[in-house]
């Protein structure tokens, strides 16, 4: 996605005419969770079907789990994903589960700032209070730690986050997760997952100039990923001309193995190895019927 110049002229003018108005725009609202016991163990699994293991952490670096990931080189500048362990100043220890559910579902800080979309927030909006309280119950039981990946580097006029609050009322919205009555419950669950918790969209959708994904072209592929990486199409056809069946995806949704024999790489290889290997078969089985469009868990 390539910044013209008239986009940064029109940040440029927003900052200096606008920006302080956007600054008092209030986002998001308060959520009213309903009370309820969280399964720690269920959102542990929630946490990996996520990515929030393999965003928030960086085996290279020697730092502890959920103490913060790898750098994301976006032509934005640079996003540290944070901290999420309960520390009480380096993590979210001062967080209640009202603002653990307004930043995972809204994409909305505690102090009401918004947050960047490298945080996938739009394909969180789906998740229930129950699945929210899962989360919040994992989070809470991992060990506090005081250390951080470091802060976000981001480019002017990017690095002013009120401009956030229009990006958002245009591109908030993730897709559909809803069941369908006319699919089979294993499609349904497979679309849940897909176009939510596991946000495949988010990299395999071409983006615009300002980093919002372009709904028709959904899953349809990108060549503009962070640190230059790019993602192929995942719609049904593509995926079928490329050799996968629902047995084969499902396969490489835990192997990483591909219909040619190669092995997943870069970005997708860590969604493999830090998320949908770590799945129940039953759950890559519906994501790979839902992504080939078919309605059993075995082979056309």
């Amino acid at each position: 996605m390539r910044r013209s110049y008239s986009i940064l002229l029109g940040f440029g003018a927003l900052a200096g005419l606008g920006g302080a108005t956007l600054a008092l725009w209030p986002i998001g609202k308060a959520p009213e969770l309903a009370p309820r016991e969280g399964d720690a163990q269920r959102g542990a699994y929630l946490a990996r079907a996520g990515g929030c293991i393999a965003c928030h952490s960086d085996p290279g670096s020697g730092r502890p789990a959920l103490t913060g990931g790898a750098s994301i080189k976006t032509t934005f500048g640079i996003f540290m994903p944070p901290n999420i362990t309960p520390h009480e100043t380096a993590g979210i220890g001062a967080w209640t589960i009202e603002d653990f559910a307004r930043a995972v579902r809204q994409g909305v800080a505690p102090d009401g700032d918004p947050y960047y979309p490298a945080f996938p927030y739009a394909f969180y909006g789906q998740l229930s209070d129950q699945d929210i309280a899962d989360l919040w119950a994992a989070f809470q039981g991992v060990q506090a730690q005081e250390v951080t990946a470091g802060a976000n580097d981001i480019d002017f006029p990017f690095n002013l986050r009120f401009g956030l609050k229009l990006w958002r009322a245009a591109f908030q919205n993730g897709p559909p997760t809803e069941p369908l009555p006319d699919r089979s419950e294993t499609w349904n669950r497979g679309r849940w997952l897909v176009n939510g918790l596991a946000h495949c969209g988010a990299c395999h959708t071409d983006r615009n100039l300002v980093g919002g994904r372009r709904p028709d072209q959904y899953l349809s592929g990108s060549d503009d990923l962070p640190d230059g990486g790019k993602a192929p199409p995942i719609r049904p056809d593509d995926l079928r001309e490329a050799g996968w069946t629902v047995s084969a995806l499902a396969f490489g949704l835990k192997s990483g193995v591909m219909p040619d024999g190669d092995t997943f790489g870069g970005g997708m290889g860590e969604v493999v190895r830090q998320g949908t290997s770590w799945l129940t078969q039953d759950d890559r089985e519906a994501m790979a019927a839902y992504l080939l469009d078919e309605d059993t868990a075995g082979d056309e």
